[in-house]
């Protein structure tokens, strides 16, 4: 029996995504696990502080529309199914725990730069991701 059974990857869409995801492939390969990709647009409204006098609902909309795009693309290059490419507006740290609780997720995948010193160990996002989700998380190291 494999010990994992789904696996959510979550992806920034920059160019160093791919690293993360030929890892996330292997494993998902060699416990047969399912893969599920997931890349979380923040809020144009976060980026501003809510403080500018106008809509951002096209910009936001563009903004979502290129990611399931870019998200699409690397479903396809991985072999990942439309119904696992998820594309969600909100905080990623606060996504990525609601996404792995409601589809059951074993294992959580996400990208970590490589800093110095042990208190940058993690970026801000996969040190949000690693406390707070009940499964697993596996920090891929991006060089």
């Amino acid at each position: 029996m494999s010990a994992y059974k789904k696996m959510l990857v979550a992806i920034d869409l920059t160019e160093e995504a791919p690293q993360v995801l030929d890892k996330a492939k292997a494993i998902s390969e060699a416990h047969n696990a399912e893969l599920m990709l997931v890349h979380v647009v923040e809020p144009v409204g976060y980026a501003y502080g809510g403080d500018i006098p106008m809509d951002l609902t096209e910009l936001q909309d563009q903004l979502d529309k290129a990611a399931r795009e870019q998200l699409g693309t690397y479903g396809d290059q991985y072999g990942v199914d439309k119904t696992n490419q998820v594309v969600t507006v909100g905080r990623p740290e606060s996504e990525i725990h609601r996404l792995a609780k409601e589809q059951s997720v074993d294992l959580v995948i996400v990208g970590s730069h490589g800093r110095k010193g042990f208190q940058l160990l993690l970026g801000s996002t996969a040190n949000g991701v690693l406390h707070g989700t009940e499964c697993d998380v596996l920090a891929v190291r991006i060089e």
